[in-house]
Formats: structure tokens, C-alpha cells, sequence
């Protein structure tokens, strides 16, 4: 469900929006599921010639838009090691989960984690790797729908880098509430009086993956992406840390934070809203919006939104045919969002 109101305006002005060049893949069923879920079967493949599944490749064949040499060095782990244990398994690898507390924001939350088979190829020990953050749909209260086998990136991500098409990307996929009530959520916030979930999110976990993980120096290996209300906190927390992240993809999101938490406490929530935050000039951050081509009422909201962008915020804009806000639509984005974050994200890096 599209959280949004009415209250987005109807009319495009301000930055153009740009279209996404690539057509998507056009496999996936729709039907019901949990929070913004509907239950898909199959995954789609990658397509094109076959080239080493290295780091190196993946790099020459989508380059970044920053040269590695500049701004790849390798940020070693410092500890200490997480406990992680066995969420589930992948074809291309296990999915890991652990509880992180936060020195900033005190909070404590489900994380899940993915490392790309390189990242565990003796080959690439002293490699750093970029990381992706994945923000779910729905309440998002004990779990979170990439980790599902309804949005199998992880799989698509490893085919990806097989044919030189994207980077292997570190995977860190975070809970987003602590109760089921969508009125009561946290907005990926810290809405005065609950958990600091923004401070969590933004600074705590990404504190946490360089502690853990090897990865590259500086925020141009760091990308943020999740459809629905994930695209709502991806919009929202690169916009707010832009020297965290250079890139977001929010997928079908909404851009107005509307807990009933924030009660009294208005302040504060303009300064956490995504429809604000985009027209103040002060992220130098790059971003893939996208909405459903079937959806009249999202496709206003997402364009609406995008009109707004004021520099250096730089959006391209895709509309998917006949898309509609269901995981099955969102599964068709995967192989584009990931050419894309690879194209405007640094790749594996070695010093």
C-alpha cells in the first residue's frame, strides 16, 4: 500500500526528469503478500557474454563515475566481530543475521547480511568491497523482503557480476520498526520520544559494516535502496547523510513522513521530510526514482516529488510499463537498479 495522501501536487516543474534507457525484465506474477508484498516465482537471468566473475571485470565493465585509484583504498575491519548466524541460504551464497546496538543512537535491531562470493575468495583478501542497503516494504517489523526469496538480488546480483554487468556488492539489509502499526511507525527517524531509528540506520549500522567488513574509504562505495516504504527511507536518509551515501534508489516510494508519532512535534518532522530535504540544495547525491507505469495516483506522487529536486540532488527518473506496487513489479527492477548503482557507485578496490 502507497502510504502517501493526497496532499503531493499534481505538476511537474523545476529539474527535468530523466529516463532510464534500459528496458526491464518482463518475468513475475503478482497476487497478495505481506505489507507492500505479492508472493513472485522464478528469477529473472542475466543476460550477455560471459566474462570472469571478478571484482576487476565487473569495474571495467560499468565503470564508476569516480576512478577507483582516487577513492577506492581499502578501510580494513577494526572489530570487534559480529556473532552472525545462518538466516537462510541462496544459490549464491548464505544470508547471515545478527542483533547490532548502535554507540550513537542506543538502539538495538535485526540486521541482515550478504557477502558476495569474492568477498571470501582468497584472491581477494585485501580487496574493499561497496555496500548496499537495503530498506524493505511494509512495516518491515522482524524482517525484511530482501532477505525473501520474493526478491532474490542476491542471486541476480552474483549473475550480474558473472557477465561484467555490475559490482559484488556487500549487502546489509535492516528492520525499520519494532511494532506492526503502520500509523505508529518510525519513519526511519528519530522522532522524539521513540528509538533514534535515523541515527540507527544512517550512522550506527554503517559504523558497525566498516567494523566488520572490508570496504572503500569515503562514501563513494555506498549506495541505499527499497521500494515502497524503503524507497521512502532511502530518499530520506541520503538526503539527510550525504557524506555517507553517494547513490539511492528509491523504488515506488512515498515522500512525506505521516507517523502519528510525530504529534506535536512538527519541527522535527519537517526536518526529517523527504519533500522538504529535496528542494534545499545541500545533497550532492544521485538518484534513481522510479513508479509504476499502472498506478495514476503514484506516478503523480513520484513525479511530483522529482519536479521538486533543487542541485546538486541529480534524479533520473523511469516509469515501468504497466508496473504496479507489488513485489512481483519490483522484482523486474532488480537487474537495472543494480547497472545502475554499479555505474554511478565505486567498484572492489585493492591498495
Amino acid at each position: 500500500m502507497l502510504r502517501q495522501s493526497s496532499r503531493s501536487r499534481a505538476v511537474l516543474t523545476g529539474v527535468a526528469a530523466l529516463t532510464l534507457a534500459a528496458s526491464l525484465a518482463a518475468c513475475g506474477s503478482s497476487g497478495g503478500g505481506k505489507g507492500d508484498s505479492a508472493k513472485a516465482d522464478g528469477t529473472p537471468s542475466a543476460t550477455g557474454s560471459a566474462a570472469p566473475g571478478s571484482p576487476a571485470a565487473a569495474s571495467a565493465a560499468a565503470p564508476s563515475t569516480t576512478a577507483a585509484a582516487s577513492n577506492g583504498k581499502v578501510l580494513m575491519p577494526t572489530g570487534p566481530a559480529a556473532n552472525l548466524t545462518k538466516a537462510r541460504d541462496t544459490a549464491a551464497g548464505p544470508i547471515m543475521m545478527t542483533k547490532v546496538t548502535g554507540a550513537k543512537s542506543g538502539v538495538t535491531g535485526q540486521v541482515w547480511v550478504w557477502l558476495p562470493p569474492e568477498y571470501n575468495d582468497p584472491k581477494y583478501a585485501k580487496t574493499g568491497f561497496p555496500v548496499l542497503t537495503l530498506y524493505a516494504g511494509g512495516q518491515s517489523n522482524g524482517y525484511n523482503t530482501w532477505t525473501d526469496n520474493q526478491l532474490p538480488i542476491q542471486e541476480e546480483d552474483e549473475q550480474l557480476v558473472k557477465a561484467g554487468k555490475a559490482h559484488p556488492f556487500i549487502m546489509i539489509m535492516p528492520v525499520q520498526n519494532f511494532n506492526s502499526d503502520e500509523n505508529n511507525a518510525l519513519d526511519c527517524s528519530d522522532i522524539p520520544g521513540q528509538p533514534k531509528m535515523g541515527t540507527w540506520m544512517a550512522q550506527d549500522i554503517p559504523d558497525w559494516v566498516r567494523a566488520n567488513f572490508r570496504t572503500l574509504k569515503g562514501r563513494d562505495g555506498w549506495g541505499i535502496m527499497g521500494a515502497s516504504t524503503g524507497g521512502f527511507c532511502s530518499a530520506k536518509l541520503s538526503l539527510q547523510y550525504p557524506d555517507v551515501y553517494k547513490a539511492a534508489v528509491p523504488i515506488d516510494g512515498y515522500f512525506i513522513p505521516d507517523s502519528h508519532l510525530w504529534k506535536g512535534h512538527e519541527t522535527e518532522r519537517q526536518a526529517n521530510d523527504p519533500d522538504v530535504l529535496v528542494t534545499q540544495g545541500k545533497a550532492d547525491v544521485k538518484m534513481l526514482v522510479t513508479a509504476g507505469g499502472a498506478n495514476g495516483y503514484e506516478k503523480g506522487v513520484v513525479k511530483s516529488w522529482v519536479a521538486k529536486a533543487a542541485p546538486p540532488v541529480s534524479i533520473e527518473y523511469y516509469e515501468q510499463p504497466g508496473g504496479k506496487h507489488l513485489t512481483s513489479d519490483f522484482k523486474k527492477m532488480i537487474p537495472d537498479t543494480l547497472q545502475w548503482l554499479t555505474k554511478n557507485l565505486a567498484g572492489p578496490a585493492s591498495d
